[in-house]
């Protein structure tokens, strides 16, 4: 284990541990992150974060937030992660079947902004499910 990882929601430590590698979604794509990444601070997407230990992958889906990679520490602040194997699968499937209807079904510009975020949360948890290994 070289990195230690630590998630953190407004309400409660959602991870604390060590790992070897982690991906992470940002608003500019993916990066990876191992032992001795240069320092960095990073808005995170709502996505998906995989998290490698023992050379097993974990999932988790994150709803957006800031990453900071200092010294081996990662430390992400998200307004709410769900650990992929925590998610059920059948009601994430409706969840995304119905935002992707409200966004067909938005018309105003306010609508549409709620559609997006709330299709792109639904999606995050489903790709979080179906990553796991």
């Amino acid at each position: 284990m070289t990195l230690n990882l630590r998630i953190m929601a407004p309400n409660r430590i959602v991870w604390n541990s060590q790992t070897e590698q982690i991906i992470l979604s940002t608003n500019s794509g993916q990066i990876g992150v191992l032992k001795d990444h240069t320092p960095l601070l990073t808005a995170l997407d709502i996505g998906v974060i995989k998290i490698r230990i023992d050379s097993k992958w974990t999932t988790m889906a994150l709803m957006g937030g800031f990453a900071m990679i200092d010294s081996n520490q990662v430390t992400i602040l998200v307004n709410e992660a769900e650990e992929g194997n925590q998610i059920d699968l059948k009601n994430a499937q409706e969840n995304f079947q119905l935002t992707q209807q409200s966004l067909l079904q938005a018309k105003s510009k306010k609508q549409i902004i709620e559609a997006k975020l709330a299709f792109k949360r639904a999606k995050a948890r489903l790709e979080a499910i179906s990553m796991i290994s």
